[in-house]
């Protein structure tokens, strides 16, 4: 399940996205200070084209999903996406895998049903092999592989896209 963040998760997405886990898998893998934290949730809460969800499992906090670059007009409804979970917690609890099936279906089911998107597109890191193939499990296409420099390291990021039609459907 996914509800909207508020003002209320602004510390607990920050120590999320701030877990090793997750910046080994990021663009952005420093450390995020409380004040770059703040400077985006203040960017986002004004920006008609982000929407951040926070993903429940179990009834509890979980993960942070976010939905940004949206075009809800037009002939091609498309957004960007990205996530992470509380990895940290989740292994704790023994909950990681069913913890990402969940987010990765919600994610995908809110980007068609609720935003009404023709196509989802987004981003992995060319070494994440296990998204990579989680991703393939949901139908994502990836495209040509990119070298970008961030946070001083080269890096190989490769968009992905899932359209409604060829989205998995339960």
């Amino acid at each position: 399940m996914l509800r909207e963040a508020t003002t209320d998760d602004v510390n607990l997405m920050l120590s999320w996205r701030n877990q090793e886990t997750n910046r080994q898998v990021s663009k952005t893998s420093h450390e995020i200070t409380a004040a770059e934290h703040a400077a985006w949730w203040s960017r986002v809460l004004t920006d008609p084209t982000r929407r951040v969800l926070i993903y429940l499992h179990d009834d509890r906090p979980a993960g942070v999903v976010t939905f940004f670059d949206l075009r809800p007009d037009g002939p091609q409804r498309t957004a960007s996406w990205g996530f992470y979970l509380d990895a940290d917690g989740l292994a704790e609890r023994g909950a990681t895998l069913p913890a990402w099936l969940g987010v990765m279906r919600a994610a995908v089911d809110h980007a068609f049903d609720v935003l009404a998107l023709d196509r989802l597109d987004g981003e992995v890191l060319a070494d994440n092999t296990v998204v990579r193939q989680m991703n393939r499990r949901f139908r994502f296409v990836e495209g040509t592989g990119r070298r970008e420099t961030h946070d001083g390291r080269e890096i190989t990021v490769i968009p992905i896209s899932l359209t409604r039609e060829n989205r998995r459907r339960r």
